[in-house]
């Protein structure tokens, strides 16, 4: 039984960069032997044990054989018969099938590190156009490595494009796509990710509307939300604001549509976005223009606009939303610093929360009465509010 190290953490030892999660491969073993050494199994459908005192992942080596559609459509073969250089051979990009014995020995059988020093990020096999997750897996460490200067080999573009036209994207499910559209959102250059989605023909596939964008963009929609994201990586924005960041050019096509947001919504449950990112791209897509010049609002609608994000108990939610409308600012009309739009709604938020209720139960309201009562005093205190500020 030999044991290896594999993928990142060799890609990014090599890279100078820091090993937060490693990986190993057996080889020459089988699942019995290592139960019998107290290795813990994980999962019905690979080969994984965890290590009893560690818990890092140790997987038998193996192959793969194509059996259907998707990224779930593979047989697998385990057995001690398996080689090193046949399980590294199933791996997506010659930088992640590079492995290190207990010496610290590089093991490099298909170029590895010949493309991390020409910053390439090549495929291993033509087995690749065979798994269209690979499709998202490459954007990804397109973003992740963009500022090292990699980019996705000619040839390796090739299969991806390839892969989109085949309409495999359409087989994998909502919760494997948005596993890799969040961490992708996450990584230095989310941009990027999109950029290279567009540029294979996998954007038509898995966003169609922002594809569209790029198609009918006649007024800089689709440079300003590249830029967008980049400033949310820039300013570490969670992923809910990078999520609404992504998807608030569609709230600017049609803001007077009968359904305002329907497109944000349809990319919402085509993913499966958890509850935050979905309320925060809906909330974003239509109140961004309101909150572009938020003091030309008459008092009622700027009351209106606070009401939707629930300022009073769930105030987070409405910080994330000026959180947005900043980076849509600096992304779409490079502005710098503090906005005023931004301040301006902070500002009128807290003049609303500064409304007692106890004051009015203290009258002997309550009920209707006294949801009435309040509602008349916050509208009033933005109204105040308004006044001062305009003066």
């Amino acid at each position: 039984m030999r044991i290896y190290k594999v993928g990142g953490a060799v890609r990014d030892r090599l890279l100078g960069r820091p090993v937060t999660e490693v990986d190993w491969v057996v080889v020459g073993a089988r699942a019995e032997e290592m139960q019998a050494k107290g290795y813990r199994p994980v999962g019905a459908d690979f080969p994984v044990f965890l290590h009893p005192q560690t818990g890092e992942e140790y997987a038998l080596a193996r192959t793969e054989r194509k059996s259907g559609r998707g990224y779930g459509g593979f047989t697998f073969y385990a057995s001690p018969d398996v080689t090193l250089e046949d399980d590294l051979t199933r791996r997506d990009l010659t930088i992640n099938a590079m492995a290190e014995d207990e010496h610290g020995q590089v093991i490099d059988p298909y170029g590895g590190q010949a493309d991390l020093a020409a910053r390439l990020l090549r495929h291993v096999s033509p087995a690749f156009a065979e798994d269209p997750l690979r499709v998202l897996r490459v954007a990804r460490f397109a973003a992740r490595y963009a500022e090292l200067g990699f980019r996705v080999a000619d040839e390796t573009m090739a299969l991806m494009r390839q892969l989109a036209r085949s309409g495999e994207l359409q087989a994998l499910t909502p919760e494997r796509s948005w596993k890799e559209i969040s961490r992708a959102l996450m990584e230095p250059r989310p941009d990027v990710f999109i950029q290279v989605l567009r540029d294979c023909g996998a954007l038509a596939e898995l966003f169609p509307p922002l594809d569209a964008l790029f198609d009918n963009d006649r007024v800089g929609t689709t440079p300003g939300m590249l830029a967008t994201l980049r400033q949310c990586a820039d300013h570490d924005q969670p992923l809910p604001v990078r999520w609404a960041c992504l998807l608030h050019p569609l709230g600017e096509e049609d803001p007077q549509s009968e359904r305002p947001g329907q497109a944000i919504e349809e990319l919402n449950q085509r993913v499966k976005a958890p509850r935050d990112c979905q309320e925060l791209a809906l909330l974003v897509g239509h109140f961004q223009h309101a909150a572009r010049k938020p003091a030309t609002l008459a008092p009622e609608a700027l009351f209106d606009l606070l009401q939707h994000f629930d300022i009073y108990r769930r105030p987070e939610r409405f910080e994330q939303f000026l959180a947005a409308c900043d980076m849509i600012a600096r992304g779409r009309f490079a502005h710098e610093g503090l906005n005023p739009a931004t301040v301006y709604l902070r500002d009128a938020a807290d003049a609303a929360r500064a409304v007692q209720v106890k004051p009015l139960m203290e009258e002997g309201l309550k009920g209707a009465a006294l949801g009435a009562a309040l509602k008349r005093a916050r509208l009033e205190a933005i109204g105040r509010f308004q006044a001062d500020r305009a003066l």
